[in-house]
């Protein structure tokens, strides 16, 4: 049923330095509804310019990236009301560090979605309670460990209620203790059903929790398949390389 699908990518190119760096050479990709998508590859191998064009972050060179039926690549398009529909998670936390956790989480349901101060600060608290932060609300991120950071960053994409989370190699800048309080708060996510495009290096998540995994290399979908098939059966000789290399 097509009308499951909730970002299409058809034939999406983008090209750096003037034509010298091709990122992306036609990646084609249908995302479902509810659907965990988790984009494996080397470094250099395009997955975060293929996450960041999902959004627009990166303008394709060329094809086209429909969400919920809006080619959003049309120039006419309002990006940003569509970035509202779009959670996004970084490497690095992009956290405000002169404002407190709960202003950080509270900033962008107020002035974007003009949610009232009460709502918007009952929300945050929910969604704090839900990753164990709720007393760090008034904290500043100055104060916060690295895995504590990345979980209010995956809360405050939360609470613009988005319809799709996308995250970045959200765990590679933290302590390896700190990565599974990560990856814990992104599985229950999956769980309860959000719509996630996630680019990791962390191997077992993928193999635990998405639904499909892309193996991407020199800017092009290599092999796609369920996580059973891409890491016990891999088809292609470049998957069982990288896959040898780091398993």
């Amino acid at each position: 049923m097509t009308t499951d699908i909730i970002i299409s990518v058809k034939g999406l190119e983008k090209h750096f330095d003037e034509g010298k760096l091709k990122a992306l050479r036609g990646v084609d990709a249908d995302i479902k509804r509810g659907e965990v998508v988790v984009v494996i590859g080397p470094s250099g191998s395009g997955k975060s310019t293929f996450l960041r064009c999902l959004n627009l972050l990166e303008t394709p060179t060329a094809g086209t990236v429909t969400v919920e039926g809006t080619d959003i690549t049309n120039p006419k398009v309002n990006i940003n009301k569509h970035r509202e529909k779009m959670g996004m998670v970084f490497q690095h936390f992009n956290l405000f560090p002169h404002m407190t956790i709960l202003r950080n989480m509270t900033l962008a349901p107020m002035k974007i979605l003009k949610k009232p101060k009460a709502d918007a600060e009952a929300k945050a608290m929910q969604l704090l309670g839900r990753v164990g932060l709720a007393e760090r609300a008034n904290a500043y991120p100055s104060q916060l460990s690295g895995g504590q950071k990345q979980r209010i960053a995956i809360v405050r994409a939360l609470c613009m209620e988005p319809q799709v989370m996308l995250f970045d190699e959200p765990t590679s800048a933290l302590d390896p203790e700190m990565v599974g309080e990560v990856l814990d708060v992104m599985k229950q996510l999956a769980q309860e059903g959000m719509t996630m495009v996630v680019v990791t290096h962390e191997m077992g998540f993928a193999r635990e929790v998405a639904d499909r995994v892309l193996f991407m290399d020199e800017g092009v979908i290599v092999e796609e398949g369920t996580p059973e098939q891409i890491f016990s059966n891999p088809q292609n000789p470049r998957t069982k390389d990288f896959l040898n290399k780091v398993l």
